[in-house]
């Protein structure tokens, strides 16, 4: 029990990027401008899709939440960062350790649902257009988005409530950016068999899950692309679900390549690159991908500015 009370009072050491000073202010202003420039695009999307009726469809409220989930993620590991950059002891606590860790675990498990119903969507759209009304009612919307955050918080709540086993002890340098569970696994004085079971299961099960719903909805769509005899559709559905299916198949192949492909112990400096991947870069580029790309969108921006002016 003591050594349990310690580890609840923990303070850790996040090494972060460099020990090199001459770089901290360019890597401090190179991530404060991706976060800003994250934040700006996922929350002024969030709110122009609540702002305008007609994108109250399916594919906009699946969009938006979307893009709330990636601003969670980006927000739960930016500030923190940007703060240990001129920060002397670069100490965080093991409950700030652990809620960075839930919000993350959060939002990405949502994020894996919410694209799998994008692309469940899309399919709906592109192969049964006549049918769309009725396949993709509201309701089922609501319900799709409701699932992907109770997954989310159901998965979230696993992995931090069996950190919560592991005592901590000898090195309290966390070899990261941000609190992960893999680098806290490193660090525990009690075996983590159990938690790096638990986390390939579940994550595993996530990813197995979305993805094939995911690949399945692309395929159907390509079929049904090819056999458009319009080349000007074929190639504008081409060009969209490319750059759709390029956003999804990067933030899954990180994803994978973290959390559920085995790993030895010379592949712990390639976290670093990885999870700047798929917590900072993507949650930067999908508000560009899903949206710039999407002429409605576009048209109800070039609406709102003539307003404005």
């Amino acid at each position: 029990m003591i050594e349990d009370n310690h580890s609840l009072t923990t303070e850790f050491i996040l090494i972060g990027f460099t020990d090199h000073p001459e770089l901290k202010t360019f890597l401090f202003l190179m991530f404060l401008a991706i976060y800003l420039i994250t934040m700006v695009g996922n929350l002024g999307l969030v709110a122009l899709i609540v702002s305008e009726r007609r994108l109250h469809t399916p594919m906009y409220i699946f969009l938006g939440n979307l893009a709330l989930m990636d601003s969670c993620c980006s927000s739960a590991i930016t500030p923190k960062m940007l703060e240990n950059f001129f920060s002397k002891d670069r100490m965080i606590s093991l409950y700030e350790c652990m809620a960075q860790s839930y919000f993350l675990c959060l939002a990405e498990t949502a994020d894996c649902f919410l694209l799998g119903a994008m692309a469940y969507d899309r399919y709906v759209a592109i192969c049964n257009p006549l049918q769309y009304h009725t396949m993709m009612s509201k309701k089922l919307c609501i319900q799709m988005i409701t699932g992907a955050y109770i997954a989310g918080n159901l998965h979230a709540t696993i992995q931090i409530g069996f950190l919560f086993r592991l005592t901590f002890c000898g090195s309290h340098q966390i070899k990261h950016f941000f609190c992960d569970v893999l680098p806290l696994y490193r660090l525990s004085c009690v075996d983590t068999y159990i938690n790096e079971l638990l986390l390939f299961i579940f994550a595993g099960s996530v990813l197995i899950f979305t993805i094939t719903i995911v690949i399945i909805s692309y395929l159907f769509i390509l079929f049904t692309i090819f056999k458009m005899k319009s080349k000007e559709g074929k190639g504008k559905a081409l060009s969209t679900c490319a750059s759709h299916f390029l956003s999804v198949s990067l933030f899954y192949g990180s994803l994978l390549f973290m959390y559920v492909l085995p790993k030895s112990g010379n592949e712990e400096d390639k976290d670093i690159p990885v999870a700047i991947f798929y917590t900072l870069v993507i949650p930067l580029l999908n508000p560009f991908i899903y949206s710039l790309r999407n002429k409605e969108v576009i048209n109800v921006v070039k609406k709102i500015m003539k307003k404005t002016s």
